[in-house]
């Protein structure tokens, strides 16, 4: 939630060329295994597999019976953890780790997961997905009590918590901690004889449990479980505390029961689409959200096209649909980094190109229906109509496979404060117009129900966690009343 400078008066040939400003962006996987002679190779294949969580930074932290050993760099998984001289130095058969987008401030290596510390009893490390919304509140209690904060992560709230906690049990310590906390957040965290994990009392962030060679196994998603043949067991329920330990594994609650509220942005953008979230496959939700869409907004067109990548399933859906072709008109490349230098004007101009280039063949002469998963501020839709026309688009109709977003996120999400979302600020005619396409449409918050198997939202008590859409968020946004969004955002960075 940082803050922005752009206004929307901007116009389309002065928005900067760079795909990577539009995007919603989550921040965290996390990955644990316990027991398993290979704990760090897994944990880092795990980590391979959670990759689109979080791009910014990785981390492992292992324990071979005596001492716990930590790797955390800045990148990729791929650039870090592939060598055999860093698996061999997290050494263990127990291992927690974690992928890390951050949302505001400096990617710094004090801010990387797993975090870890020595407290009365032994060592703790903890990995977080989500975001505390009172996480800025605790941390100045915390501070004003005495602590010392090494990072800027609402993370390190959970283990000063636990170190401060007079429970005799490290697991007591932990379900004391976590019962203080508001927001959203699936954990895993490792000790001396137990690995843990815990989801939000309305599970709003995934966590699953899988098996592997008799070891269990908690993720973020089951793609992390198939990339090393993993076998999936269940879901983590909401409110659930899971203590996996060489006596088997415990369940219990730590909250009372309550209806579940499962973030709805896992199924339209974050999950990837080969996971089974909630008992949901992503690809099939997706599929079902273009379908609802294409019921709900035809178009008098000639082929869809969908934007990559999150675009995709969606796009087949509504394609299949409506009857119409479905072609690869924009490819992307995946091998073009964030670093690249952009010296000019000009040559910034053509940093979409490198990342994002259109298939003249299947889109010259054309009407074409363009489909996409979200609209954030607009600005890469502007880009994306603006590169159909140029390859010779006849007509461009936009399509997207979720609602207007009109509210921001506090859980765990990247997104602008409410006056730079453009659906906030724009009705749908000004928003066509700013975009430039020719028609716009938004599938209706109805319609991602009946595409999750729905029959509808239950205004009362709604199955999701939709508050983007609907204003409707679900649990207290208790650090709001202290602290100005930035200031938020820069002293309570997400996970």
């Amino acid at each position: 939630m940082s803050a922005l400078s752009e206004t929307w008066q901007v116009t389309p040939k002065q928005v900067n060329l760079d795909l990577d400003g539009d995007t919603l962006r989550e921040e965290c996987g996390v990955f644990g295994i316990y027991g398993h002679p290979d704990a760090a190779a897994i944990t880092a294949l795990g980590l391979h597999a959670l990759q689109h969580r979080g791009q910014e930074a990785a981390g492992i932290v292992s324990y071979d019976g005596s001492v716990f050993h930590s790797e955390r760099k800045l990148g990729l998984v791929g650039d870090n953890f592939s060598d055999r001289a860093t698996i061999e130095r997290l050494e263990g058969l127990s291992a927690i780790g974690h992928t890390r987008y951050s949302t505001t401030g400096e990617t710094v290596l004090r801010n990387v997961q797993p975090l870890f510390a020595e407290l009365d009893g032994g060592g703790f490390a903890v990995a977080h997905n989500g975001n505390l919304t009172n996480g800025l509140t605790l941390r100045r209690n915390l501070i004003r009590d005495g602590a010392i904060c090494q990072s800027t992560t609402d993370t390190e709230v959970i283990v000063h918590l636990v170190a401060r906690s007079r429970k005799d049990r490290v697991i007591d310590r932990f379900v004391e901690a976590i019962q203080k906390l508001e927001g959203a957040y699936a954990l895993v965290a490792l000790t001396n004889k137990k690995l843990i994990g815990a989801r939000d009392p309305l599970g709003i962030r995934p966590l699953v449990l899988g098996e592997l060679d008799g070891r269990y196994i908690l993720a973020s998603e089951t793609c992390a479980l198939d990339i090393i043949g993993a076998r999936f067991v269940r879901d983590i329920e909401n409110g659930e505390c899971v203590v996996i330990s060489d006596e088997g594994i415990e369940s219990f609650r730590f909250v009372p029961e309550q209806t579940a509220r499962p973030d709805i942005f896992e199924y339209i953008y974050f999950a990837r689409p080969d996971s089974v979230v909630n008992g949901r496959s992503v690809y099939e939700v997706r599929k079902g959200m273009g379908r609802e869409l294409a019921l709900e907004s035809p178009a008098n067109a000639d082929v869809v096209i969908p934007v990559p990548d999150s675009g995709v399933p969606a796009a087949l859906g509504y394609a299949q649909t409506c009857g119409l072709p479905y072609e690869l008109g924009i490819i992307r490349n995946h091998y073009v980094g964030r670093t690249f230098i952009q010296p000019t004007q000009s040559v910034r101009e053509l940093g979409v190109r490198m990342k994002h280039s259109a298939n003249r063949s299947a889109i010259a002469g054309k009407r074409i229906v363009l489909v996409d998963d979200s609209l954030v501020r607009g600005t890469t839709s502007v880009k994306i109509v603006r590169m159909m026309r140029e390859a010779g688009a006849k007509e461009v109709h936009f399509r997207i496979s979720s609602p207007p977003i009109t509210h921001p996120d506090f859980y765990g999400i990247d997104t602008p404060e409410k006056e730079k979302l453009l659906a906030a600020t724009h009705d749908l005619e000004q928003m066509r117009q700013y975009i430039g396409a020719d028609s716009l449409a938004f599938l209706s918050i109805e319609g991602v129900y009946r595409a999750m198997g729905e029959k509808g939202r239950n205004p009362a008590q709604p199955q999701f966690t939709d508050h983007c859409f609907t204003g409707d968020y679900p649990t207290p946004l208790t650090d709001l009343a202290v602290a100005t969004p930035r200031r938020l955002a820069v002293l309570a960075e997400a996970d």
